[in-house]
């Protein structure tokens, strides 16, 4: 099943909520199935398949918290976004703990509705996952990991971009004391200063223009779990300190709160950046680093793990081609040679995008080297430029055909930017819509 031919459920008594959130869904490249209420929607369970559940917390008959567990004894770990009405706000850490992944408040805007609608998409798309490895560094360090997990330890996890920091954080949660209550994880590099704090503590009504009802921050809706706090060395210092403290006392301080709320949350921090050398520069907390690094794990590189190459690739060969209804069952030993002779700066992201993209293309039953013709490949195998790009418009062309003409979607598919799909697209006669 493609990306674009994914389910979303949503579910809500209001015919003009059921509508919008019905054209936003379809506005990003999923089908919907519309339910009117929650036994309507529990019904429709029983019958179809879907990826997702988008519902309202007030509805008449069952309300959303009692239809969230019902789903989840017929759906189990599905991805579920809520969205809720002011009256309903104190109900959100307790959603959460049914594992929810995200709640909205309304009035919510289309882009925050889409956006959180992706996020958990591609979240899913990686839940539950394996850590694939043959690699003796990597089996060490999972048993390390395995050995934190069984205390309430803060962890730091260091590693470059793309080689699994999260996974490895969900891995120990799962492993933990804390597995059966919400993990949360924030971006602290994607959320300006501004907005991060009040993500992370919550507020008060009135504690600023449009805080027109009190939030619950991600501590709060991980109490009792674990929040993992991604890129933690792009926190400013003013947060940081604030950090800080909610280590040391295990309570928070929510804007506009006139007393501290207790939590327990274990706090794993991750960031490809070298902290040592940003507490040497001043921009990163000496004491807030060591109350972080109780155990520091340092994930190693691709290039320091290559027989794992041959391993993750065939796995995610045999992902994409269920994904993308393809019948690709392994690789050419030449194609093969050239991913272990690739260097993988992006590391397993580089490499999962590289397989996903061999795949979409690949005519055969086994992936060959032409496969990979968006990436270096040597240089007795390539092609003259004419041939090279119309293969590669061809890809182009096949990729937004999987995503319903989505330019975001196949950028995403591809690794290139929109804005490179746009230009490639000049000049040529097929038209696709301007997402």
């Amino acid at each position: 099943m493609t990306e674009s031919t994914k389910s979303i459920l949503v579910v809500d008594d209001d015919r003009h909520m059921r509508n919008a959130l019905q054209e936003a869904v379809t506005r990003i490249g999923y089908r919907t199935v519309l339910a009117e209420n929650p036994a309507d929607a529990l019904d429709k369970l029983d019958g179809i398949s879907v990826s997702m559940i988008v519902t309202d917390m007030k509805m008449p008959g069952m309300d959303g918290l009692a239809f969230i567990k019902e789903a989840r004894k017929k759906m189990g770990s599905l991805p579920i976004l809520v969205i809720t009405g002011y009256a309903t706000v104190e109900n959100a850490v307790e959603v959460m703990k049914e594992g929810v992944c995200d709640y909205l408040m309304k009035p919510f805007s289309f882009d925050s509705l889409t956006g959180a609608i992706e996020s958990i998409m591609l979240r899913g798309s990686h839940n539950g996952r394996e850590i694939i490895t043959d690699s003796e560094k990597m089996k060490k360090l999972i048993q390390l990991a395995g050995n934190v997990a069984l205390s309430d330890m803060t962890a730091l996890i260091l590693g470059e971009s793309g080689t699994g920091k999260e996974l490895l954080a969900r891995f120990i949660h799962k492993s933990s004391r804390r597995s059966k209550k919400p993990f949360i994880a924030i971006n602290c590099a994607a959320i300006p200063d501004n907005l991060l704090e009040s993500e992370l503590f919550g507020f008060e009504k009135g504690a600023f223009t449009g805080a027109n009802e009190k939030k619950s921050g991600k501590f709060e809706l991980a109490d009792s779990g674990t929040i993992l706090l991604d890129e933690i060395g792009e926190m400013s210092a003013i947060l940081q300190a604030k950090l800080l403290r909610v280590l040391q006392e295990k309570e928070i301080d929510r804007i506009g709160g006139k007393q501290p709320v207790p939590v327990d949350v274990r706090v794993i921090a991750t960031t490809n950046r070298d902290l040592l050398k940003e507490m040497e520069g001043g921009k990163f907390r000496e004491d807030l680093y060591f109350r972080l690094s109780v155990f520091p794990l340092q994930l190693p590189p691709l290039r320091e793990r290559p027989e794992d190459i041959k391993m993750l690739a065939e796995h995610f060969a045999k992902r994409f081609s269920l994904e993308l209804n393809k019948t690709v069952s392994g690789f050419t030993d030449e194609a093969l040679e050239f991913l272990a002779a690739r260097k993988w700066k992006g590391n397993i992201r580089e490499l999962e995008n590289a397989i996903h993209r061999a795949v979409l293309i690949a005519g055969s039953e086994y992936i060959c080297v032409e496969d990979f013709m968006l990436d270096e490949y040597p240089s007795q195998c390539r092609m003259d430029n004419g041939s090279l790009k119309d293969m590669e418009m061809d890809l182009i062309f096949k990729t937004l055909e999987e995503t319903n003409g989505n330019k975001t979607k196949a950028a995403k598919v591809l690794g290139v930017s929109v804005r490179t799909i746009r230009n490639k697209l000049n000049g040529h006669g097929k038209i696709f819509p301007a997402g």
